[in-house]
């Protein structure tokens, strides 16, 4: 900047600030001296260039040579002991007082260590030591009595910036405190009348980039005494050990952005101190002090207002932890009533939605939705299914963490414009990525003015030789602007419920499917028992039933002539009673005999399975005249080849049984459903079938007409079918308009 004869390697201008290395600067402020000094001899490796004004020494008088060209043998021994230190900013400032001409000044050292150098700055120091300590730990316990006593946050901030102003003497002092996406915001302020007042005008993250807050968070006070002053280059340029430029993150001294210059003078600022307020280790905000001529504060004094700034982070974390106290308990209590729900129903989602309170008292939400094995539940003004599985698609593909919250869904999702009424605002709770289970909660768009200190956009100035240049805003007075597609931010104390429940839900669906495991156990070990009880007791019901059977055919040839023509009736039907019987226990071995065989799987043909069938059946296909059509030939599938013919000849003998059509006709074939598994049909055009017994056709023994009607039969062929299908891991079903035909549909997991 011209005022400033900068010169800098890095073009900047807001358009490019964020990359600008505000850590390398080259130059100090001129109020002090630097030296980078190697650490073992203290040899001058690099020193600022302004040493003739503060020592009366030339810079290249001091390059290369012992610190004790300035220290006499005392000071030396004192500063090698300060190094023994680990923590160096503890023993900050050392004390030194070096002889200029005739003359004894005092300075203020402050040291650190930098990529393995020792960097020192000296500051003159003309104040009187003594009675400065008294009279500002005397400030310092007054200030810190009265934050102590305020009861939320914004009283004590406007209480430390009084306290701040009172030690300083600065003409404005501010609290700035930043949000979520680092815009800031005057929560305090202390000024005279006559400045123009700034307090709750918003500014943007852009006037403190990312480089920044980094150094805000690393160094937590900067004080520029004088923004119109004249940078002092370090010489030689790069440090002579690493030939690179030297890092002054941790420096005092470390010269101002030629940006940050031009934005205080736009703002009729000279002078500037800001002190870090700190929380849980992450920048919270800034203690900021402006003046409008230059201002040098000695270092006791920034080190007082330093410490008030960090007794002040831990004050504000406590103030804003008892603010939202009753919040946090409430939504305790929210989380333990759900537990408690979600532990008495079966099915957990039920304890987390029909209940009051439900999930959206958890996070004061206005809807919301949980995912959940590809079924959607909702409560409150939540989008619609189509929406939600729009949403959940895109953050199954783009989020990966835990939980996701933003205020402004529309910025990342732009397809949530059409939803600002309801899902403006989302909390994404991930229970598992991979089935797609979410819990989500939704708050509408709340339209609203922020009033900013001046247009937070970039402004284009044309320079004089006609390029345009993005500078920093002149203009500083309230600027109000409409926000839309934003909903009540999320607050810390909600996300974290969230997040919470996510451990109660994994908790409860892993206990219920540890219960459901235990179930299956024993239904498997019931199902094997009913199976061998099956088996046994139809096998051994089969002799004495074949007794009966050929007695009652003995009595008939031996007696017959001795009995009238009604006991050779009832002999008659004692003959048809116990054949059909054999028959059902002949069904039920089968039936029994299908759970207990392992399945012979390979791949097979289904053409030749089906054609093998036909053969089978032709005598019948032809007495009955039915037509059969296959479209088009069937695939190859793994299964086995015996069960999954037995279920085709099941159907087909089904099909060409309970048919009464003059031109009866059968169509096998499959569908073209992508992705597997196929789905194959035996559709006829027969007598149909009532919807309300489509789920009992499948029972065993189980028959819609009389023993004789239709053929007869034991009715098992259905619930055979069924169990086959499922045993290779697919479905079956039926659809039919009555009176004109049924098709059977069945899948397999092959």
């Amino acid at each position: 900047m011209s005022d400033n004869n900068i010169t800098m390697p890095f073009t900047v201008d807001v358009s490019n600030c964020n990359k600008e290395p505000i850590h390398i600067p080259g130059h100090i402020q001129p109020h002090g001296v630097l030296f980078a000094l190697e650490k073992s001899e203290l040899t001058i490796l690099q020193v600022s260039n302004n040493s003739w004004e503060i020592f009366g020494i030339h810079p290249e008088d001091l390059l290369n040579k012992s610190l004790d060209l300035l220290l006499d043998a005392e000071q030396i021994n004192l500063f090698k002991e300060c190094l023994d230190q680990e923590d160096l900013p503890i023993i900050n400032p050392i004390e030194f007082s070096i002889k200029i001409g005739e003359t004894i000044v005092n300075f203020d050292a402050i040291i650190h260590r930098s990529n393995g150098l020792l960097i020192l700055e000296l500051e003159p120091n003309l104040s009187d030591k003594n009675n400065a300590f008294f009279k500002f730990y005397h400030l310092v316990k007054l200030a810190m009595l009265r934050i102590q006593g305020a009861t939320n946050v914004n009283e004590l901030s406007q209480i430390l910036a009084k306290e701040i102003k009172k030690m300083t003497g600065f003409d404005r002092v501010m609290v700035y405190r930043f949000d979520e996406d680092w815009h800031g915001t005057v929560i305090a302020e202390e000024k005279p009348e006559y400045l123009t007042t700034y307090l709750g005008l918003h500014y943007p993250a852009s006037d403190i980039p990312p480089q920044a807050r980094k150094l805000y968070t690393e160094n937590l006070l900067r004080l520029i005494p004088n923004a119109h002053y004249q940078p002092a280059a370090l010489l030689p340029i790069n440090n002579p050990l690493t030939n690179q430029p030297l890092d002054l993150s941790g420096s005092v001294l470390r010269s101002v952005s030629p940006l940050h210059i031009e934005y205080m003078q736009n703002m009729g600022v000279r002078a500037s101190m800001s002190i870090s307020i700190m929380k849980n280790k992450k920048l919270w905000g800034l203690i900021a002090c402006h003046h409008q001529s230059p201002k040098y504060i000695p270092y006791e004094i920034r080190s007082a207002c330093e410490f008030l700034g960090q007794m002040t982070s831990v004050e504000m974390g406590a103030k804003e932890e008892s603010e939202d106290a009753e919040a946090k308990i409430q939504a305790k209590s929210v989380h333990s009533k759900l537990v408690e729900y979600m532990s008495v129903e079966n099915n957990f989602i039920d304890g987390l939605i029909k209940y009051q309170p439900n999930i959206l008292n958890l996070v004061n939400a206005e809807g919301a939705a949980i995912c959940f094995n590809g079924q959607y539940f909702t409560v409150g003004n939540a989008p619609t299914k189509e929406d939600i599985d729009d949403l959940v698609e895109w953050i199954n593909q783009n989020l990966h963490e835990e939980i996701f919250y933003i205020d402004s869904l529309a910025t990342v999702y732009p397809e949530a414009e059409k939803l600002r009424d309801v899902a403006s605002g989302l909390i994404a709770l991930s229970i598992s990525k991979t089935q797609k289970n979410y819990v989500l909660w939704f708050r509408p768009e709340v339209v609203r003015t922020v009033n900013w200190g001046g247009n937070p956009h970039k402004p284009v100035e044309i320079t004089s030789n006609g390029s345009v240049r993005l500078s920093p805003r002149k203009s500083f007075e309230l600027w109000k602007e409409t926000v839309l597609m934003k909903s009540l931010p999320w607050k810390s104390y909600e996300v974290n419920a969230a997040l919470e429940l996510r451990s109660a839900i994994i908790g409860v669906v892993l206990r219920k499917a540890d219960e459901l495991a235990e179930l299956n156990i024993e239904l498997e070990r019931s199902n094997k028992e009913l199976d061998a009880f099956a088996y046994i007791a139809s096998h051994d019901l089969k002799e004495p039933l074949r007794g009966i059977h050929n007695y009652s055919n003995f009595l008939i040839e031996d007696y017959g002539d001795l009995l009238n023509e009604e006991g050779k009736e009832k002999l008659g039907t004692l003959i048809r009673l116990t054949q059909r019987m054999e028959d059902l226990i002949d069904s039920l071995l089968h039936f029994s005999r299908l759970g207990r065989v392992d399945l012979s799987m390979q791949p097979t043909n289904l053409n030749d399975v089906v054609h093998r069938i036909l053969d089978m059946l032709r005598p019948r296909i032809e007495e009955t005249g039915v037509r059969i059509h296959i479209p088009r030939p069937l695939p190859t599938v793994y299964c086995d080849r015996i069960q999954i013919g037995e279920v085709f000849s099941n159907l087909i003998v089904n099909s060409i049984k309970y048919n009464d059509k003059a031109e009866k006709w059968i169509e096998i074939g499959y569908l073209d459903n992508l992705p597997r598994p196929i789905t194959f049909y035996v559709q006829d055009n027969g007598i149909g079938i009532r919807e309300k017994h489509f789920e009992s056709i499948f029972r065993i023994f189980k028959r819609l007409h009389g023993p004789k009607k239709y053929g007869g039969g034991t009715g098992a062929g259905l619930t055979i079918a069924k169990k086959i299908v499922e045993r290779h891991g697919g479905k079956i079903w039926v659809e039919s308009d009555y009176g004109q035909g049924t098709t059977f549909y069945f899948t397999l997991d092959s």
